[in-house]
């Protein structure tokens, strides 16, 4: 992506909604936003306690077969800016895929909230780089330029069959892909258990490019 002027602003124009075409019993289910986010409250914490409840061990054996998977659907990592993230209740621990792929040439950042209903920006980092606590005690760099990622790599909470990703619900991650002055490559990263029927996707979520699971299939 580095051949891209980076000054043209990202196109992203969001796909029309899907909604009309599901089940009839989920065309049912709600009938306003007011009622999606209820729904998604619910369903987030419900995943995310799932999350939670596997075990550390199995929970590193699935980084690992992620990590795997990265590499396959990224290729050669070397001149790439690749934004990750640093795990948080229960997600895949990539951080040792991390260093590999500052080993192999490319860089890595992190995200960074900087305030409510705001863009994420993204700061370089590697490992031995000082970090500080930021939003939900979870550490950013503590310094360094703003960094635009050729990768963004993001945790679900869930995830649908169109690539539409269920989040915190902060909006930042929207939020963040339609301020970038170019396309990254978007992926998604969870596990299996955490693949559901529908989001119901609204016109301002925005879907992954991929989606990588511990079944090494990006989807």
């Amino acid at each position: 992506m580095s051949d891209k002027d980076e000054t043209t602003p990202a196109q992203y124009a969001s796909p029309p909604c899907f909604m009309h075409e599901l089940d009839p019993a989920f065309q049912q289910a709600f009938s306003d936003w007011s009622d999606v986010r209820r729904w998604r409250k619910s369903e987030r914490e419900r995943l995310i306690a799932a999350r939670l409840a596997i075990s550390a061990d199995v929970r590193t054996t699935k980084a690992g077969r992620i990590a795997e998977a990265l590499d396959a659907v990224i290729g050669d990592v070397a001149g790439k800016m690749i934004s990750l993230y640093w795990p948080f209740r229960g997600e895949p621990d990539l951080r040792g895929w991390m260093e590999s792929v500052n080993e192999r040439g490319g860089r890595t950042s992190l995200p960074i909230v900087i305030d409510k209903g705001q863009p994420l920006i993204f700061r370089a980092y590697r490992h031995g780089d000082r970090l500080e606590r930021g939003v939900w005690n979870i550490p950013i760099p503590a310094e360094g330029d703003p960094v635009v990622p050729d990768v963004v790599i993001s945790p679900i909470v869930g995830i649908d069959p169109e690539n539409y990703r269920l989040g915190y619900g902060g909006g930042f991650f929207d939020r963040t892909l339609a301020a970038l002055p170019r396309k990254p490559l978007v992926i998604g990263i969870g596990y299996e258990i955490q693949r559901i029927p529908t989001i119901y996707p609204q016109p301002h979520d925005i879907p992954m490019d991929a989606v990588v699971t511990e079944t090494a299939s990006p989807g």
